[in-house]
């Protein structure tokens, strides 16, 4: 079909919809995107697409009006154990891998499927770990599915497919984790349903990787057929944010079609028998005090990576002590005894070490920062986060519920313990402390920034928390 648009009104189309979605309409898909925003117009009470384009690039778009370009412009195509050789290595490989390195100590595995579209990538990895871990009651598993079209959510959360979303898929994957409908459709066990978070995050907006949004300490992301519909800028900031949310040794999955080594330079690319894993490779040397070090650490993560592979860091033709002060690095990195005593460095590192996964570490400094200041309700807070991702959950209420007494209005504090009954199953619990964030929010403007939330506005949140409640279970038997 020839466009109707002018070259023009489509080039300020796609980049209005690269900067708020992060999809990217080159010029050979410009038809694509016209018939896509006429789709979209009765949405926005426009009869025509180009009335609504006009009206689109005069207007500042609120979230739920990027939720409906989401809508119309995303791809949707997926289907169960999609890519089987990348999945065959995960299991095999990595988790194996991981299962052999933490049975003795802590018990816990985090992996990300971003871009989950209505939810099948994300199931299918919850599937293998339920075949591949048997004691898994005895692990702390967090399996995080994002999208940012609220439709696939609503569709992931309800965890009803068709036929289509099984077309490549083990024969008996329908048999062992789907229950049957009379109209040909099938319903995935809630034991496995319940081991998926899924959750609203834009690429192009959101703050990520974070502790509010559960983004950080990650061992595996997947984000397979998602890179390919971004421009090269963000998909270049995609990946370096992927970079800083996974663990020292995680790895991230792309699919075949989007490996690039030079797109993906933060990442050593791995060999494996039908596919090219990428592996976050660095020196998980542990933070040290002040803000010399975080300094240290974006040179190491950002300028070398630039213009080498991490491999070639280790390699015989490194850098000459002339050309880099190594003793200065080394003082640099070393924590300094003057330095340690405040409570606001020792949080400092508490979130340092628990964004790269070292809880114990994180634990023992937040216990610092408490000591030091425990009318602070962000200490508390910040324990609270590390403590759930321990599992210690009846823990994790009680410095939550600190955090309150030393002040009611802590809206974080309200949804952490929202979310933490949530996952265990009390759904009245966590009805009532939605319920307390969104009159908390109803005072405040929705453009209001929260503080200490990492740029999470007021109105944002209230979309979450309204997303979330209309996918809560109906049943009268929901537990306090």
């Amino acid at each position: 079909m020839r466009p109707k648009l002018s070259p023009l009104l489509l080039s300020r189309l796609s980049e209005l919809v690269a900067r708020q979605i992060g999809l990217y309409f080159p010029q050979e898909r410009w038809g694509d995107l016209e018939r896509k925003i006429a789709a979209a117009a009765p949405d926005f009470n426009f009869s025509d697409g180009e009335s609504c384009a006009r009206w689109l690039l005069s207007t500042p778009l609120t979230r739920p009006m990027n939720e409906t370009l989401a809508r119309h412009l995303s791809v949707g195509e997926t289907y169960f154990f999609r890519e089987q050789q990348s999945l065959e290595i995960f299991g095999e490989q990595l988790v194996a891998q991981l299962l052999q390195s933490r049975r003795q100590n802590m018990r816990r595995l985090r992996i990300w499927s971003a871009g989950c579209s209505t939810g099948e990538e994300a199931y299918t990895i919850a599937i293998l770990l339920d075949r591949l871990i048997p004691d898994l009651k005895d692990w702390n598993i967090t399996i995080l599915a994002t999208d940012f079209n609220p439709g696939f959510l609503h569709k992931a959360a309800q965890g009803v497919y068709g036929e289509w979303s099984f077309r490549d898929a083990p024969v008996w994957l329908r048999e062992h984790y789907f229950t049957k409908h009379g109209n040909g459709r099938f319903e995935i066990h809630p034991r496995i349903r319940q081991m998926v978070t899924f959750a609203y995050l834009n690429f192009a907006e959101d703050a990520y990787p974070s502790l509010s949004n559960n983004t950080s300490a990650m061992d595996v992301i997947f984000c397979r057929n998602v890179l390919m519909y971004f421009s090269a800028q963000r998909a270049k900031q995609v990946i370096g944010n992927f970079y800083h949310a996974l663990v020292d040794g995680g790895w991230l999955i792309v699919s075949p079609a989007e490996s690039s080594n030079k797109l993906l330079a933060p990442f050593t690319p791995v060999d494996f028998p039908g596919a090219v894993l990428y592996r976050k490779m660095v020196n998980a040397a542990s933070p040290s005090c002040g803000g010399e070090h975080q300094v240290l650490q974006r040179f190491w993560d950002t300028e070398i990576a630039e213009v080498a592979p991490l491999s070639f860091l280790v390699a015989p033709e490194a850098p000459a002590a002339s050309e880099i002060d190594l003793a200065q690095l080394s003082r640099l990195a070393a924590p300094q005894p003057d330095e340690c005593d405040e409570p606001e460095h020792a949080s400092r590192m508490a979130r340092s070490c628990a964004n790269q996964g070292r809880l114990g570490e994180a634990l023992t400094w937040c216990e610092k920062a408490i000591a030091a200041d425990k009318m602070n309700t962000l200490h508390h807070y910040l324990s609270a986060t590390i403590l759930q991702e321990q599992g210690q959950h009846d823990s994790a209420i009680a410095s939550l519920m600190r955090a309150l007494y030393l002040d009611p209005d802590f809206v974080l504090a309200h949804f952490a313990l929202a979310n933490l009954h949530q996952s265990q199953g009390r759904y009245l619990d966590a009805q009532r402390y939605f319920g307390n964030v969104l009159l908390l929010l109803h005072k405040r403007s929705l453009e209001e920034i929260l503080p200490d939330a990492e740029g999470l506005t007021a109105g944002r949140l209230v979309a979450i928390v309204t997303s979330v409640l209309a996918n809560f279970p109906h049943s009268t038997a929901m537990r306090a």
